[in-house]
């Protein structure tokens, strides 16, 4: 489990990051392309971009898309996409009013500094431009609290409490706060499929060594056991939450 590293951890799990969890947020990348209108030759800077699939979503809809991430393991995978620049969230190495949308799907959480990150996203954003944000959504939404509930029980540990931008109207207070105008706001439901036990381990342990993924198996695999399909694949159904906004 990856939640709360640091960049450099995050640029060592990018390639099973980008195997196991690099496509399952597609329906929330969907619905800010829709929400805030990213269409043909549109400059839009996804912000955390990580493998950078989103980034090959938005060249796909005609957007010139640009990412940055601080993780250089996710900027290598990424730039097959796109360009790529390492750079945290709150100081983006570009000029101001550069992008006519800034996106950040599950990655604002990680910025150090929240207020300071939007900051940054709307000063690089074009006059009308807007700002689209995307991340989990509370864990009573998500299949995968039950299993990260059942791990955290096993090693004894407290499980990691819901950070303030998951909860409903999370996103729309950090927004408000940073001095931006919310728009619009929804809930999408995220899906993640593993073909089975052994995918299902590895991809809720990212980051673990095998001893651990060892000691773990049966804890997870029992956890997610009402997940199972008839075909012995996994279905955890997640939801994001996402706002779009832009400065007042």
């Amino acid at each position: 489990m990856v939640d709360g590293v640091d960049a450099q951890g995050w640029s060592d799990v990018a390639v099973g990051w980008a195997e196991l969890w690099g496509s399952f947020a597609e329906p929330a990348q969907d619905a800010l392309i829709a929400a805030s209108a990213i269409g043909h030759g549109m400059a839009v800077l996804d912000v955390g971009c990580g493998s950078g699939e989103f980034l090959a979503r938005l060249r796909r809809v005609g957007a010139e898309p640009v990412g940055a991430d601080p993780a250089p393991h996710m900027v290598a995978a990424a730039s097959v996409h796109a360009d790529v620049v390492l750079a945290d969230a709150e100081r983006l190495p570009f000029e101001s009013g550069r992008f006519d949308v800034v996106t950040a799907v599950n990655a604002l959480q990680f910025a150090g500094n929240t207020p300071a990150a939007l900051a940054e996203f709307a000063r690089v954003l074009a006059p009308g431009g807007r700002i689209a944000i995307a991340n989990w959504a509370e864990g009573a939404h998500n299949d995968i609290d039950v299993i990260e509930r059942a791990v955290a029980a096993a090693l004894d540990e407290e499980q990691l409490p819901d950070g303030p931008l998951r909860p409903a109207g999370g996103l729309e207070q950090a927004m408000t706060d940073a001095s931006l105008e919310v728009l619009s706001t929804g809930i999408v439901d995220v899906p993640w499929r593993a073909a089975g036990e052994t995918v299902l381990v590895r991809g809720i342990l990212l980051g673990e060594d095998a001893a651990t993924m060892a000691e773990l198996h049966s804890v997870i695999v029992e956890a997610a056991a009402p997940f199972r399909t008839s075909d012995g694949g996994y279905v955890l159904r997640n939801a994001f939450r996402w706002a779009v906004a832009r400065p007042r």
